[in-house]
C-alpha cells in the first residue's frame, strides 16, 4: 500500500514518547503533581476536555477538581510535538473523571467524531488514553481470585493483591476487508447494529491459534458466503471502542466463484457491490463508515479520492 494510505489512518498517528522507564519509578505521580510543566488531560464519559473543536485541553494539576486528583491516572507519556501549545517533552497524564465539576460545562469531544480533525500528537494521546482506560474499566478485578485489582506503574499495571500477580493491558486484533471482484467493484455490507443505510467493510475478530490471513478467508465467507484469496495487508489502526487493533486487508473474490453474496442474517443484513461510478451516485441514500476509521482509509484507497459526504466536519 503506498505511503499515501498510511497518511489516511488517523488514530495511527503519533507525537509522543510513552517513557515507558518512568513507569518504574515508585512515586512517579508524586514526582509529576510537583512538576509545574506536567499537563492533564481530563476524560469523561468517554469524552475528552476540547480547547477548540480541533485540539484537546490539557490542564495544569491544580485546574483539576480536587476530588479528582486520587482517582484514575495513567501516564501517557512526554509530547514530542514542536507545533503543539505546550513545549516539546511536556510530560502528560490521562485522569479518568468520575464527576466532571466545574469542568461539566466546557466543552467535550469524541474521539470517534474528532479523530481526523485533530493534529498528530492530540489523536494519538486521545487513543492511547482512551484504550489503556478502558482496559481498566474491564479489569477492576482478577481472574484468578477475583480480588479487586490495583494500578501500578503509571496506569499501565494492575496487580492483585492476594496473588501478588500481575495483569497487563490487552489488545483484541480484528482484521477489516476490502473485498473486489473481477469488475473491480467493493463489497460493503450493513451490519444489524447500525442503521439500515450505513454499510462498510466485512470485519472480525481473529480466532485463537489463527493467522491473520485465515481470519480474512474465514470471517469473508463467514459472513457473505464469498470465498477470497490473495489476501494482502495495508495497514493498521487502533480502535479504542473498546480494545481493538483493526487490520487492514484487501481480498479478491476468487476465480470461478460465481456464488451470490449472502448475509448471514446474524451481524450483516444486506450486502452490495459499487463501483466507483455507482458508490458516488449512492451517496444520498447510502452512509458511509466515518472518517475517523480504517474502513474509510481502504475504500477511499479503493475509489482513488477522498469522497466528500458531508461526515468530515472540516
Amino acid at each position: 500500500m503506498t505511503q499515501s494510505f498510511l497518511t489516511r489512518l488517523p488514530l495511527s498517528r503519533l507525537e509522543m514518547d510513552r517513557d515507558y522507564l518512568a513507569r518504574e519509578r515508585p512515586h512517579l505521580f508524586d514526582e509529576l503533581w510537583a512538576d509545574p510543566a506536567t499537563r492533564v488531560l481530563p476524560i469523561f464519559q468517554g469524552s475528552a476536555l476540547l480547547a477548540s473543536a480541533d485540539s484537546l485541553a490539557l490542564l495544569p494539576v491544580d485546574a483539576l477538581p480536587e476530588r479528582s486528583h486520587n482517582g484514575l491516572r495513567v501516564y501517557l507519556g512526554r509530547s514530542t510535538s514542536t507545533t503543539s501549545p505546550e513545549p516539546a517533552g511536556t510530560p502528560v497524564v490521562a485522569v479518568q473523571l468520575e464527576d466532571a465539576g466545574h469542568l461539566a460545562e466546557a466543552e467535550w469531544g469524541s474521539l470517534r467524531q474528532l479523530g481526523h480533525r485533530l493534529d498528530n500528537r492530540d489523536a494519538g494521546m486521545l487513543t492511547e488514553a482512551l484504550a489503556i482506560l478502558n482496559w481498566h474499566d474491564s479489569h477492576r478485578f482478577s481472574p484468578r481470585t477475583g480480588e479487586p485489582t490495583v494500578p501500578e506503574k503509571g496506569g499501565w499495571v494492575r496487580r492483585d493483591p492476594v496473588s501478588d500477580t500481575e495483569v497487563f493491558p490487552r489488545t483484541d486484533p480484528a482484521i477489516i476487508v476490502g473485498v473486489t471482484d473481477a469488475a473491480d467493484r467493493i463489497l460493503l455490507g450493513s451490519n444489524a447494529l447500525w442503521e439500515s443505510n450505513r454499510y462498510s467493510l466485512l470485519a472480525g475478530f481473529v480466532e485463537p491459534g489463527e493467522s491473520l490471513e485465515s481470519a480474512v478467508l474465514r470471517e469473508v465467507f463467514e459472513e457473505s458466503g464469498i470465498r477470497v484469496v490473495d489476501p494482502v495487508y495495508h495497514g493498521s489502526q487502533p480502535w479504542p471502542f473498546p480494545a481493538s487493533l483493526m487490520l487492514g486487508f484487501t481480498a479478491r473474490v476468487a476465480d470461478g466463484f460465481e456464488g451470490a453474496a449472502t448475509p448471514d442474517g446474524t451481524e450483516i443484513l444486506d450486502l452490495r457491490w459499487f463501483s466507483r461510478e455507482e458508490l458516488a451516485a449512492s451517496l444520498g441514500e447510502v452512509r458511509l463508515p466515518g472518517p475517523t476509521s480504517i474502513a474509510r482509509a481502504i475504500v477511499e484507497e479503493w475509489f482513488g479520492s477522498e469522497i466528500d459526504d458531508g461526515q468530515r466536519g472540516d
